[in-house]
């Protein structure tokens, strides 16, 4: 298994990234968030997934551990090829569909070329909870880190209050897109008017 590729950009595209490393030079395809992260630079590490199919064999690069765990986590929906995955990480950021995952914006979802009604609620309903654990991203995490003592503990209080973690995540983003530099009691106050 191939962890990452770590060498000099021969030729950088918004679709693909040649990396020689060894003497030996890779072709990784890329998303746009990779791409515009690499642009400028003269070497890098590409993390890689390695996808392997009886008639084929490609190495996927992303510029971020975080990004390869959503990639990862959206190809295992039942209808989300590799194809697929990387348009969606193209048109939105890694933070973008998880938000619109645990908001059940199927809307926004849907507005990525190649994904209609049913893929967006598949994505929706297979992988909300486990965003909501922290699957799909390196760190575990969903906010900003800033954030995250204050979610948690906004999280705490209305799970005290009788709500569940399932529905106070859903209503979470949309709070802290509402008001990013929201305090504590803020962030209830706006909670218990969703839920």
């Amino acid at each position: 298994m191939i962890e990452y590729i770590k060498g000099q950009i021969i030729d950088l595209t918004p679709a693909e990234l040649i990396l020689e490393c060894g003497g030996i030079g890779y072709s990784i395809l890329i998303s746009l968030q990779t791409f515009e992260a690499l642009q400028g630079k003269t070497e890098a590490v590409a993390y890689i997934h390695h996808y392997i199919r009886e008639d084929e064999e490609l190495f996927y690069g992303f510029a971020t551990k975080d990004e390869r765990e959503l990639f990862r986590l959206l190809i295992g929906v039942s209808g989300i090829g590799v194809s697929s995955a990387r348009m969606m990480l193209s048109s939105l950021t890694s933070d973008e569909i998880r938000n619109a995952i645990l908001s059940e914006d199927i809307n926004r979802i849907k507005s990525v070329k190649g994904i209609g009604l049913k893929s967006a609620q598949r994505l929706v309903l297979e992988l909300k909870d486990k965003i909501v654990k922290g699957a799909g991203s390196d760190t575990g995490t969903i906010f900003k880190a800033d954030t995250n003592a204050l979610v948690d503990e906004a999280t705490t209080a209305l799970v005290m209050l009788g709500f569940s973690k399932a529905a106070i995540g859903k209503v979470m983003p949309a709070i802290l897109k509402d008001n990013p530099q929201a305090r504590v009691e803020d962030i209830i106050k706006a909670a218990l008017k969703r839920l």
